[in-house]
């Protein structure tokens, strides 16, 4: 019980703490020029550190440990807690700055919320560590794994989204005029970056989940194509208004959107209900891409960067497409558990990463900044790529990271072996096993009392022998 207080009392303090910052800070907008959303003043070095941390803490370390957690290492809680500290002295931080000045924004109105989540995510972690297993708490225990997860993995879309309103908000952007373009740049270009992570995992650990759903992965594809159409088809004009010439682009790619995703839903089962691979989710993306290569753009270096971002995206299209079709042959993976793809694979998902930070690089303002700074789009072009490069490194270092702890990789074993009875080596790893059996049992863990713990293999022969 002792522990317990200790626990809840020093988690009581840091909540009471942040409370007490948030309501106490006041925002200075004395050298604010009218009209305008952010001082001239420079960011000064505690802002910037303020940035560093956060980036550190919400963008490395909490994804980082999020996969610790799902593989059960006993990393995952010192990566958390390192992670929670620095996000703590970030937030503090991000209150104590001088230079820059700026108005209400979104970046500060979703602060408190973000950093509530953390709150209960430790909160959450110091209950289960505590193993309070016996009476209502195997209920409650249960209940809390299940939070504790979802709000986990919910952490990192969550952050993109606030990293995102810091860079907004840094600049003063997306205001006035400007906001209805800038959310379609920031919300297409996430979407698609967001769907080359899905499409990475699926490549690297998801075909195993795949087969348990019964669809093929353009199933999923096409369905969320379809209802991404229909709400284009009715948001993207302001219905009693007059037409203008992008209304009319962007309200007919939702339409085609929503027309192909049908086809695609259709086509992805063969007759005897089995899943079956199409391509209707490649030809969507390469037509969307010619359609934004070929979008007018008032700036010369927004046209070449609009046209690069087409281009890319039609690459993605195309490579996916020759990737089904031709690469695999309408197969699911080039291994039975897709452990080992073809290095062609890797090029559709990462076109879809740059093409989603080359569409959110281009807002009208963005643009503006650069043309008059002199920059070319060359090496623009050439700065978001590298993003995209890390980005698409940072996720195959996590997969690698939960893959090589929970699948079973006798792959590992010398292919040049001698074999017996199908082994390399003439043994299986017991070791590799057991990781499979503690990633299936992972969200099941602590949840049974000392009475209910599962038999070893050694006992359940035992008991059938008898």
């Amino acid at each position: 019980m002792t522990t317990t207080f200790r626990a809840w009392t020093s988690l009581g303090v840091a909540a009471s703490c942040l409370l007490v910052t948030v309501a106490a800070h006041e925002h200075h907008e004395d050298k604010i020029e009218e009209g305008h959303a952010v001082s001239a003043d420079p960011i000064d070095s505690i802002l910037w550190v303020h940035i560093l941390m956060q980036t550190l803490a919400w963008g490395i370390l909490f994804p980082t440990g999020m996969v610790l957690g799902m593989i059960r290492s006993r990393w995952h809680v010192p990566v958390q807690t390192t992670g929670s500290v620095l996000a703590v002295i970030g937030y503090l931080l991000g209150h104590k700055h001088k230079g820059r000045q700026f108005t209400h924004n979104i970046h500060a109105a979703f602060a408190p919320t973000l950093m509530l989540s953390l709150v209960l995510q430790v909160a959450m972690g110091v209950y289960l560590k505590l193993h309070l297993e016996k009476g209502i708490h195997a209920r409650i225990r249960r209940i809390v794994v299940l939070c504790h997860g979802v709000i986990g993995k919910m952490m990192p879309v969550a952050t993109w989204v606030q990293m995102v309103f810091g860079g907004i908000t840094a600049m003063g952007y997306c205001r006035g005029d400007h906001l209805g373009q800038c959310l379609a740049h920031f919300i297409m270009g996430s979407a698609f970056i967001g769907y080359g992570i899905i499409m990475t995992i699926l490549l690297l650990v998801g075909q195993i989940w795949l087969k348990r759903s019964g669809r093929s992965q353009e199933f999923f594809d096409s369905l969320v194509i379809a209802a991404w159409g229909c709400v284009n088809t009715f948001t993207e004009h302001r219905w009693g208004q007059a037409w203008v010439h992008n209304d009319l682009q962007h309200t007919s790619m939702g339409i085609i959107w929503w027309c192909a995703g049908l086809l695609g839903v259709w086509l992805s089962r063969k007759r005897n209900g089995r899943p079956k691979r199409n391509i209707i989710p490649g030809m969507i993306i390469l037509i969307t891409g010619y359609g934004m290569s070929a979008h007018p753009q008032n700036l010369p270096l927004s046209t070449m960067v609009h046209t690069l971002f087409g281009y890319t995206l039609m690459g993605a299209g195309i490579t996916r497409i020759i990737e089904v079709a031709f690469v695999l042959k309408d197969g699911n993976a080039t291994t039975q558990d897709g452990s080992d793809p073809n290095s062609f694979q890797y090029l559709p998902p990462f076109l879809l990463y740059a093409s989603g930070f080359l569409f959110m690089g281009a807002t009208e303002e963005q643009m503006q900044l650069l043309s008059d700074a002199g920059v070319t789009h060359v090496s623009y072009v050439f700065i978001l790529y590298s993003i995209a490069f890390l980005l698409f490194l940072f996720v195959n270092m996590l997969l690698h990271l939960y893959a090589v702890s929970t699948w079973d990789e006798t792959s590992k074993s010398d292919p040049e072996a001698p074999r017996t009875n199908g082994l390399a080596n003439g043994h299986a790893r017991a070791t590799d096993h057991r990781r499979v059996r503690d990633a299936e049992e992972f969200e099941l863990a602590g949840l049974m009392s000392d009475d209910e713990e599962p038999e070893t293999p050694v006992a359940a022969k035992g008991r059938h022998e008898g």
